[in-house]
């Protein structure tokens, strides 16, 4: 059991979904810890902070997803699936920016409160569209390349 939740590649949703969350954590405390030491260590603006610790944390779950969480690639081109994952974090990165803004200047939460609504919010909408897009069942046979701008299945 231990095996098949952290060590052996597998395709199972439940253990994709589990190894998600972990990659997710660690991603996240990277991010956290990143948005607490730049606000408050070197005192940059608070929505600053949360871009580069976003950032940060997005590096992290990318090398996580590509060499643990999911086993499958859809793409074999691997710049363009760098381009579609970061794409998907740059949507990520407004929605942690206006969830983070709303919750803190509108509802009046202190902002390490907003960010974590954010990280739930940004957490789920990442897992279900890397997910379809990276490793859905319809489209794990697709093959993009940049070079020739073609998609076939095989």
């Amino acid at each position: 059991m231990i095996g098949k939740l952290f060590k052996y590649p597998s395709d199972g949703i439940f253990v994709q979904i589990f190894r998600y969350v972990l990659s997710g954590a660690v991603a996240c405390v990277v991010d956290y810890s990143a948005l607490v030491t730049l606000t408050q260590t070197f005192k940059l603006y608070y929505l600053i902070s949360a871009a580069v610790a976003f950032m940060l944390g997005s590096v992290v779950s990318y090398i996580l997803n590509i060499t643990w969480v999911f086993d499958q690639r859809t793409f074999s081109d691997r710049r363009l699936e760098v381009i579609l994952f970061f794409s998907i974090g740059v949507a990520g990165l407004f929605l942690n920016h206006y969830c983070i803004q709303f919750f803190t200047e509108t509802v009046k939460l202190h902002y390490l409160e907003s960010k974590a609504i954010s990280i739930i919010t940004v957490f789920v909408v990442n897992f279900i569209t890397r997910k379809c897009i990276f490793y859905g069942p319809t489209i794990k046979k697709a093959s993009l390349s940049i070079g020739e701008r073609s998609l076939s299945k095989e």
